[in-house]
């Protein structure tokens, strides 16, 4: 089966930049879309960002466009998301996931997923 392994979570300053990093190991049949969530305490589990398998076509939540960036290097099996001008409210748990059935948007349809790195925005 098809394991994730985040890193790149921590606490930083508002402003401040980030970059997460999500590596995938185990059966696969090539390359698959893969997807940043995220949740804060007491919220949804929510879509960030998405990148086609060939990481031609990358996909923004509205209010992280031009702030965040997904990129994949698929020599290496591994996905970003690069993470500048932080805000507070983009404090929360990020979690990888990977092989989207039906939509992107969606975190019912990714079949795998990372155990989750913390991300704290202070102010």
């Amino acid at each position: 089966q098809v394991q994730l392994v985040e890193s790149g979570g921590g606490l930083v300053q508002a402003g401040g930049s980030l970059r997460l990093s999500c590596a995938r190991s185990g059966r696969t049949f090539g390359n698959s879309a893969m997807g940043w969530f995220r949740q804060a305490p007491g919220k949804k589990r929510t879509y960030v960002a998405a990148i086609s398998s060939s990481g031609r076509n990358t996909y923004y939540l509205e209010s992280v466009k031009g702030r965040f960036t997904i990129t994949r290097d698929n020599a290496k099996n591994t996905v970003y998301l690069q993470m500048n001008n932080l805000k507070p409210e983009d404090t929360a748990v990020y979690y990888c996931a990977a092989d989207s059935r039906d939509s992107y948007f969606d975190a019912l349809s990714y079949a795998y997923w990372g155990q989750g790195t913390q991300v704290t925005v202070s102010s």
